[in-house]
């Protein structure tokens, strides 16, 4: 049934991969926390996702959520990655919007707004935020060889897939819950190529993607390494490939 844009739901579950967050997750927390409580969302819910911490991690996201009823914690089988975290988090969340968002908060959560004025204005079913769009938005940038790799991950991921997106790692992104849904059930990769594959899914089930320029700061303690960097691009012919072979159907 169609449903107007302007009268959508503002409900949503905001999730949050973790691993080795200790020292990070309690300022995001009370950030989100404060955002949502001044910025009219109906209903809302913060879902901490473990992903094998060996800090306090789980043990500072539990405590937070003994405050707060709005938190939840769930844990992963141990180290699975990221993908796998968002994933989990995702197909657990319970109201109608579901944002994921990296734990240091690169894009600060009050960007939010920018994601849901686009799913207003476009008529989109999933928003992502963008630091192609307009790099005068970044305010602390990432290395040379990390800016360059990561011009270099999109073309081939164009030429590769034919995505016409200008950024898919930044990790901000919007979904409509039953989009999400089913995106994130026929997702396969659960480390650093999974933005990739799960906004391809999304559409190729015919949705519309907006994205979006938003402020953006690199933090120091990055997970992604070098190698798991790398190992993003054979990731690429993983999501061309699982495409020809119709998993994504």
């Amino acid at each position: 049934m169609f449903v107007p844009q302007t009268l959508l739901t503002r409900s949503i579950s905001i999730v949050i991969p973790a691993y080795n967050e200790e020292s990070r997750l309690p300022e995001t927390l009370r950030r989100i926390e404060t955002y949502i409580s001044s910025a009219q969302w109906d209903h809302h819910e913060i879902i901490v996702v473990d992903d094998g911490s060996r800090d306090g991690t789980v043990s500072v996201a539990e405590a937070f959520a003994s405050q707060d009823l709005h938190v939840r914690v769930l844990k992963n089988p141990g180290n699975r990655g990221k993908g796998y975290s968002v994933r989990h988090g995702m197909l657990e969340a319970r109201y109608e919007w579901c944002l994921f968002t990296d734990a240091d908060l690169s894009t600060p959560i009050e960007e939010l707004e920018k994601l849901w004025a686009a799913i207003i204005r476009e008529t989109a079913q999933v928003a992502i935020g963008s630091r192609a769009l307009d790099r005068s938005l970044v305010g602390v940038h990432q290395s040379a060889f990390r800016e360059a790799s990561g011009r270099l991950f999109n073309a081939v991921m164009r030429f590769t897939i034919g995505l016409p997106i200008s950024d898919t790692q930044c990790g901000f992104k919007l979904f409509r819950r039953d989009v999400a849904r089913e995106a994130f059930k026929r997702q396969t990769l659960e480390r650093w190529g999974f933005d990739v594959e799960v906004l391809f899914i999304a559409s190729r089930l015919g949705n519309r993607i907006a994205e979006v320029a938003v402020r953006w700061d690199n933090a120091e303690g990055s997970k992604l390494s070098i190698w798991s960097g790398a190992t993003a691009f054979w990731e690429l012919a993983k999501v061309r490939m699982n495409s020809i072979r119709g998993l994504y159907r």
